[in-house]
């Protein structure tokens, strides 16, 4: 690694929405000769596995006013300031060129850090609707890059549609070939997001259970589950005749969904890219407690589009759920055209063009605050 590239910092919230395209961006800052180093907190760092050996991640203690006591709640300004205090030590004796934050509570010290050592910056939302911390920082950087379009933005805030990056081991299946459902074994992939969803736990089993036994027989599920329900939804697979294998987490979901004649999913920024990207027809089921529904507003242009079915976790049942699946898997056609749809809308790009964003930033003078 040469000590005299110039230096980008990555700043991540610890959930897979906001590590999963942090990885890509990193994965191509290095191809372009930088030195990165990501900023994370522990949860942050359960993503990190995947990211390449390059990166220099430092942990951070994460400070969120959501989670604790109220004790815990009371130290939270205290934890953010000696956050912030350090990072701009580091910043200091560092001299990143670039500081790109991809939100959440962690992303807080380095993204302050560099607005008060006035450091070329930017943020990176992949929802439809900023989050708390990127809607903060949103009028203090010099560029807001914007995974899903449109994004609602705050007055006077401008952003740049980049799409979200995704991950070396996704582009690799970039418009990967696909085999329409017909009578033959067929593979339908579960995910919940990067833990896995209760919701779905609790009904794509048993939709699987009602489907005709002349369709069932077919199919092999592959279900992300957390660990407090594997055991049950396994049992369930298990007596009710369905192929299904059941893990807490998938590392190989690339291959996985590339293999897929179907995708059942949560609205997270990061797996409907993935979705798109490979191209592959969706049932989404936005989590209704996003903060402004902001996974409503990722699934609406596949559903827009014609890619997937996105049905309200309010009218999500095992008897609804059983009839999308049924209509998908015995019509094709269909299937097929839901394949090309979802393909249309992916940007395997992204993590280039956001990149692109980063190196114009080095070159400075930016425009945007300082």
């Amino acid at each position: 690694m040469n000590v005299n590239a110039p230096l980008l910092i990555i700043a991540a919230g610890g959930t897979g929405g906001h590590m999963f395209p942090a990885q890509a961006l990193a994965e191509d800052m290095l191809a372009r000769g930088w030195r990165v180093k990501l900023s994370t907190d522990a949860r942050g760092a359960r993503y990190t596995q995947g990211f390449p050996e390059g990166v220099e991640i430092v942990q951070v203690a994460s400070a969120t006013f959501a989670r604790g006591g109220v004790l815990a709640k009371a130290l939270v300004p205290l934890r953010i300031v000696a956050g912030i205090l350090g990072a701009m030590v580091q910043m200091l004796r560092d001299r990143p060129a670039v500081v790109m934050g991809f939100g959440g509570y962690p992303s807080i010290p380095a993204l302050t850090a560099a607005t008060l050592l006035r450091l070329p910056r930017a943020i990176h939302e992949q929802n439809g609707v900023l989050g708390r911390v990127n809607r903060v920082f949103a009028p203090r950087v010099a560029a807001v890059a914007c995974g899903t379009w449109p994004t609602t933005l705050p007055a006077g805030v401008t952003g740049q549609h980049t799409g979200n990056p995704v991950r070396a081991s996704v582009c690799e299946r970039a418009g990967a070939g696909y085999i329409p459902p017909g009578d033959y074994p067929m593979s339908v992939l579960v995910i919940g997001g990067s833990q896995g969803a209760r919701v779905l736990s609790d009904t794509v089993p048993g939709a699987m259970a009602l489907l005709p036994d002349a369709l069932r027989r077919h199919i092999r599920v592959a279900q992300q589950a957390r660990d407090e329900d594997a055991a049950r939804v396994t049992v369930f697979y298990a007596e009710h005749g369905v192929d299904a294998e059941v893990e807490p987490f998938f590392h190989d979901i690339p291959r996985r969904m590339s293999e897929a004649q179907l995708v059942i999913s949560r609205a997270g920024a990061s797996s409907v890219a993935d979705i798109t990207v490979i191209g592959r027809p969706a049932i989404l089921i936005p989590f209704a407690a996003a903060m402004d529904d902001h996974q409503t507003a990722n699934a609406r242009a596949m559903a827009d589009a014609g890619a997937a079915i996105v049905i309200p976790e309010r009218l999500l049942t095992a008897e609804s759920l059983a009839d999308q699946i049924t209509t998908i898997l015995t019509q094709p056609e269909g299937a097929e055209a839901m394949a090309r749809a979802a393909a249309s809308l992916g940007k395997p790009e992204a993590a280039s063009t956001l990149a692109d964003l980063v190196e114009r930033l080095a070159k400075g003078p930016s425009k945007g605050p300082q």
